[in-house]
């Protein structure tokens, strides 16, 4: 093994050093086998018992549209309560969801739609779990191993690929699909044991807890303001929508195209997933000679050469190695969209930030889903495939107008130190609305670059919770700025100033240069006071009659 190899190896397997990340990511790797062969027996048996392409495509959407509608709020929560709670929680629902289902089927109860309602209910354990875990990966392993930590858990899913589509296609086919539905519901217990044994020092904040509604505002709004993220969630929920076709008609394409079994989809399957695993392995050299947009255009290319190819062949070998590229393709794309996501975003909005990007991709993925299997339902199959192949290549192309950063750290982790000021009155958590106000003294000759400053301080300050900024200047003392905001309660106040980064505070000594030496800023904070009413308690106000 050459030294670059080597490094390489290191880099991608440095998280697994970390005794709570592999004994979770581990766990979550038996699971991960159970949960796709089981994905196997529902797509097999609802291709056997149905004969509509858009139920069969609606299975993979069914597991993923809870992630779109719930991922804001659960995101909040995983932002403000214990992520390993939730991770628990989302994984007992995804287990009850597969005992369900065992039951059932062991009653002979096989209706499309109760099939497509466990896949929802599974679907609503994922997006309680995903997040937190996604967002908990950043509190359990080093800052410099994150890219590498993300890698591995979509390297350790795409390898399961390899393994659990073959594997599943032969239970099906020896046993059915009740003992895939039994081993898949006992395959959620080593995840659940992993949670229980380990816990894992997350920082905590001497500030209380933020309310549900104020969290997930916040979350928006800094989704909104980062164009780093928008841009993510942009490629990923279209590539997610134009990808999937490949994965959602998969049962039909063994089926009609090639004429097989359980067994061929299984090998398909396993096509994808050897592909993933070697994109996994080559991820940390692919990182450092290629940008990440270009790695994302390369997933695009791949892609597409996979349904094209798909759409035109009978033969299961050449498909196979197709789902190979797509494979490669698939994990390069996410893994490297995850990180962007991740690496845009503090610590403390993670679960908000990667749960919006869930919503948006997994309802990209749900829409695709529906989409394909409408079109080969209505055309046919083929026609579905290579439309699919020209609209995943336009999603490369849309790099020219929505790039993804190239980001290789994050810089907007907290410093975690203010000096709460000095106050006069007897304000409670809950007292507000506050009103902060800066006066700045600026030269005629600074004026330009103070502004360029001030949009950049807007941006800053509204993505840490400032509300309605504004900046004025005196139209009689034209030297005379005044920059002003809101935050709906103290502890809002408290808790932006904790969120302010070291660029932002480099930002304020920038313009204290700019300000008037002989005259520095002069900041106030105000508690806004009700005159709406007048209590009983309180004297008239007298009316003195104008001559």
């Amino acid at each position: 093994m050459t030294m670059a190899a080597k490094e390489d190896s290191t880099t991608l397997m440095a998280p697994l050093k970390n005794a709570t990340f592999r004994s979770i990511w581990l766990a979550t790797q038996v699971s991960s086998l159970g949960w796709l062969m089981q994905t196997v027996a529902l797509s097999w048996l609802m291709a056997t018992i149905s004969t509509s392409d858009t139920l069969v495509a609606l299975v993979q959407a069914s597991s993923t549209l809870p992630a779109f509608f719930m991922a804001v709020f659960v995101g909040a929560v995983a932002d403000n309560f214990s992520r390993r709670t939730i991770m628990i929680i989302g994984r007992s629902l995804m287990m009850t969801a597969s005992a369900l289902l065992t039951v059932l089927m062991a009653l002979g109860v096989t209706d499309p739609w109760i099939i497509l309602g466990f896949s929802f209910l599974a679907g609503c354990g994922i997006a309680l779990n995903d997040p937190a875990w996604q967002a908990s990966v950043g509190d359990i392993v080093e800052r410099r191993d994150l890219p590498s930590a993300v890698t591995l858990m979509s390297v350790g899913f795409n390898t399961i690929r390899s393994v659990g589509p073959a594997l599943g296609g032969i239970v099906i086919a020896s046993f059915g699909p009740l003992v895939t539905f039994g081993l898949t519901t006992l395959g959620f217990v080593p995840p659940l044991a992993a949670l229980w044994r380990n816990n894992w020092k997350v920082r905590s904040s001497t500030l209380p807890r933020e309310s549900l509604a104020t969290a997930i505002y916040d979350g928006l709004r800094f989704t909104a303001i980062s164009s780093e993220i928008k841009a993510t969630i942009a490629r990923g929920t279209l590539f997610g929508l134009a990808g999937i076709s490949t994965l959602a008609l998969l049962p039909l394409v063994a089926r009609d195209h090639l004429k097989g079994g359980p067994i061929a989809y299984g090998i398909l399957m396993g096509g994808f997933g050897a592909g993933a695993l070697l994109a996994g392995l080559t991820n940390a050299s692919l990182r450092r000679t290629l940008t990440q947009e270009r790695l994302i255009v390369l997933a695009c290319l791949a892609c597409a050469m996979c349904s094209f190819s798909v759409a035109l062949t009978s033969s299961l070998v050449i498909a196979t190695v197709s789902l190979a590229a797509a494979g490669a393709g698939w994990v390069t794309a996410w893994s490297g969209l995850s990180v962007s996501v991740q690496l845009a975003s503090p610590r403390w909005i993670t679960g908000r930030t990667i749960s919006i990007y869930s919503a948006f991709t997994y309802g990209g993925i749900a829409g695709g889903s529906w989409l394909w299997g409408a079109v080969a339902e209505s055309h046919s199959l083929a026609i579905a495939l290579l439309w699919s192949s020209g609209t995943t290549l336009l999603v490369g192309a849309l790099g020219l107008k929505l790039p993804i950063s190239n980001r290789s750290n994050s810089e907007l982790e907290p410093l975690g130190e203010f000096a709460m000021p000095a106050i006069a009155l007897d304000l409670k958590p809950r007292s507000g609305p506050i009103l902060v106000t800066t006066e700045y003294s600026v030269p005629e000759q600074n004026v330009g670059l103070f502004i360029d400053l001030m949009r950049e301080r807007r941006r800053v300050q509204s993505r840490v919770g400032a509300r309605h900024w504004t900046l004025t200047r005196d139209i009689q003392e034209p030297s005379r700025w005044v920059e002003a905001f809101r935050t709906p309660t103290w502890t809002d106040y408290l808790r932006l100033n904790h969120r302010l980064t070291t660029a932002d505070k480099q930002l304020d000594e920038k313009l204290q240069l700019l300000n008037r030496q002989e005259n520095p800023p002069r900041t106030s904070i105000l508690v806004e006071r009700p005159t709406g009413a007048v209590r009983k308690s309180d004297p008239p106000i007298p009316i003195i009659p104008q001559r």
